[in-house]
């Protein structure tokens, strides 16, 4: 038996869309919220323009955006600059990460909801409280970020009994995931905590709650291709998350100096840290972190109190400073966050090349399961 199939037949069918809510995404890909500085209005434009959710990081805002007063108000400030700035240059879709772990977690879902985008992520925590800060007219989709189906179960449960509300989806991220990771470090390398086993365990758990609401379940951490794509989708993923692969874009509002340290970075420059935040977290390996582990970078104040866990008398280094130093260039006052795949970066590309080459490398993932099936089939 011979099959052929026209190539633009492919690209025309490869990623179907998928609603959060009543808001349909065309593309099956939101880009990973990285702060400080990392993803704000340039990048999260640029994947809303190719029909993904583009996501701004709130984190560290106030150091980005200053003269509005002090830290706290100028992240409020920021976020709404940021927000005019990407509607500015997309019609698309565009959200904001939230930490859990910020200090002025409420002033930005507040000001987020008020300012009517279109969704919130949320993680770093459990986000048990976030539908509290909607109003009446609020259209902004929830979408908190989880590392188990347990954990997605204790936020729908607490949602739905408090506020009688659902999240519009779910984010899972696993452990091969850059910055934040929700497990502890005996658990990254360990197979049973793994993002295939994670995703079907956290779709077996929204499946619970069909009858008041259609959850779909995003995978990510450590996805950084069109075949990874086409496999999570297949498991029964509506879509994924994907960071690391954007940063090395020219529309990342990353400097040059940050997006260097991926290209030159090699497999076994990424490393597991102890994060400020309370949570290991993975980087790309740096003098920094080398100055962090002698112990020659322990703050003397805390001018912003940026994260509600830390306290700076026991802290090894200030996290918001340090991303901040880094997202501008300063690499010997900071360090880079970086999923597992970081080191595959090449060249900087702009995002819609990056998207055009997952559409490529989802139609021919696509494509040999088709021949393979046949062959099955014959």
């Amino acid at each position: 038996m011979c099959i052929t199939i026209h190539r633009d037949a492919f690209l025309q069918s490869m990623m179907e869309s998928f609603f959060i809510g009543d808001s349909e995404i065309k593309l099956p890909i939101i880009q990973g919220g990285m702060g400080v500085g990392i993803s704000l209005s340039g990048l999260a434009s640029a994947v809303a323009n190719e029909g993904g959710i583009g996501v701004i990081s709130c984190a560290g805002l106030g150091l980005i955006h200053k003269g509005h007063g002090g830290f706290l108000e100028n992240c409020i400030w920021g976020l709404k600059e940021e927000l005019r700035l990407a509607r500015e240059k997309t019609k698309g879709i565009v959200g904001v990460n939230i930490m859990v772990a910020l200090s002025n977690f409420a002033d930005m879902a507040h000001t987020a909801i008020a300012e009517g985008v279109d969704v919130i992520f949320s993680g770093a925590g459990l986000p048990l409280d976030l539908p509290s800060f909607q109003t009446p007219d609020s259209k902004t989709k929830l979408v908190p970020i989880v590392s188990s189906a347990r954990a997605a179960k204790i936020i729908c449960d607490k949602w739905h009994n408090s506020y009688g509300y659902l999240p519009d989806a779910i984010v899972v991220e696993g452990p091969k995931a850059g910055g934040h990771l929700g497990f502890k470090k005996e658990q990254i390398d360990d197979k049973l905590y793994s993002l295939e086993k994670i995703v079907p365990e956290v779709i077996k758990t929204v499946a619970l709650y069909k009858e008041v609401k259609t959850i779909p379940v995003i995978a990510a951490g450590g996805i950084s291709s069109g075949g990874d794509i086409y496999r999570f989708i297949k498991m029964g993923a509506a879509a994924v998350q994907m960071g690391t692969i954007f940063v090395t874009t020219s529309e990342c509002d990353a400097s040059d100096a940050f997006k260097q340290v991926y290209l030159t970075a090699q497999e076994d420059d990424l490393q597991i840290i102890n994060s400020p935040v309370g949570l290991p977290g993975r980087a790309i390996k740096s003098e920094f972190l080398r100055r962090v582990a002698l112990g020659l970078e322990i703050p003397k104040n805390c001018p912003i109190h940026c994260i509600k866990t830390c306290d700076y008398t026991k802290s090894p280094y200030c996290i918001m400073k340090a991303l901040f130093s880094a997202a501008k260039g300063n690499m010997k006052k900071g360090y880079a966050f970086a999923g597992i795949n970081a080191h595959l970066a090449q060249k900087i590309s702009s995002v819609k090349e990056i998207i055009a080459v997952l559409k490529m490398e989802f139609a021919l993932a696509e494509k040999g399961a088709l021949q393979a099936s046949l062959q099955i089939i014959n």
